[in-house]
């Protein structure tokens, strides 16, 4: 009876010493690779970082490879020489063949094969205790909703979580799961004008009295109203009210990339947009001078604007900026 309980033992031994060794194996390729390679490759091995949008050619999707192509014995030649052409550099002398060894198991056991979801960051052990008190950013630090997504376009709840990950987690995240929403980072005006600049000087003809430096900003050139022939008397009187009461935030170009529309916060909005305005509408863009947009800065016109001048400014916009509702015709 003793003899089968000792041989007992020694078989559940001999089957968990491996598994212990290999479990064991597999945390320390966790470890490597939670520290080495996450930066290009994401953590859960799909290259979905900000880092991977600065490079060309991208980092490996490992969750998309094929098992028959890449395996272990190719993760640990690209680790030992890197891949020439890329950001992929070789890590022999920064780590030893047994690490290589080791996230060269994991990342083919953990991604290519099992398509794993590899560590959470944000636990408990790693400092981060209630971390889903965080919860209404997720969205935007997961890309489900882009950081560019105006604020307009964002429900109560969207526009809390926004504000959350802008103040909580935007120095980490950056601007969240990178995606194809076309918008990076703004510019953010500080200094102009400045040394008593004056836009009329700026635009006369040399030499005037405004030194490089002080007329060096990209703003002022959407403080320039354009000259355009053949505007009708409605068209004109609209210029004329566009310029006196919406060029302030909206640039006198209709962009509000000038100076005081990017120091806004939501920006003004672009009328020369083709994505907005191609699918804005007339009855659309009157409602909003009339009655301003709720969470902007854009307010109500109703009691200082009558409604045919109104008319006027969104008949100046069609015109001059952008077609509404419609594609911009060719020139």
């Amino acid at each position: 009876m003793i003899a089968r309980i000792l041989a007992g033992a020694a078989l559940a031994l001999a089957v968990a010493a491996p598994a212990a060794a290999a479990a064991e194996a597999a945390a320390d390729g966790r470890a490597v690779y939670n520290f080495r390679c996450y930066f290009c490759h994401g953590y859960s091995g799909n290259a979905k970082t900000l880092a991977a949008t600065y490079l060309n050619p991208k980092p490996s999707d490992f969750t998309q490879a094929d098992p028959a192509r890449v395996t272990r014995e190719l993760v640990l030649e690209t680790l030992r020489h890197g891949r020439p052409g890329t950001a992929m550099k070789s890590f022999a002398g920064v780590i030893g063949e047994k690490e290589m060894a080791a996230v060269a198991d994991f990342v083919v056991d953990e991604f290519v094969r099992r398509k794993a979801p590899n560590t959470r960051y944000h636990t408990v052990e790693n400092g981060w205790p209630g971390h889903e008190r965080y919860r209404a950013a997720f969205p935007f630090a997961t890309g489900e909703i882009p950081l560019s997504r105006p604020w307009e376009n964002l429900s109560p709840d969207e526009a809390a979580g926004k504000r959350l990950y802008l103040g909580a987690c935007v120095s980490c995240h950056d601007r969240g799961a990178p995606g194809d929403d076309g918008v990076e980072w703004d510019a953010r005006p500080l200094s102009f004008p400045r040394n008593n600049f004056s836009l009329a000087e700026s635009m006369a003809k040399p030499p005037t009295a405004v030194d490089a430096i002080t007329s060096a900003s990209p703003y002022a050139l959407h403080d320039i109203p354009p000259k355009v022939n053949g505007l009708s008397a409605q068209q004109r009187r609209g210029e004329k009210l566009f310029q006196q009461n919406c060029a302030f935030c909206h640039g006198a170009d209709g962009t509000g990339m000038n100076w005081i529309g990017q120091f806004m916060e939501p920006h003004p909005r672009n009328l020369q947009d083709p994505t907005f305005m191609g699918s804005a509408t007339r009855a659309g863009i009157v409602h909003a001078i009339r009655e301003g947009l709720a969470n902007t800065s854009m307010p109500a016109w109703k009691s200082v604007l009558k409604e045919r001048d109104i008319q006027a400014i969104v008949a100046y916009i069609d015109k001059v900026f952008h077609p509404i509702g419609k594609p911009k015709p060719p020139r």
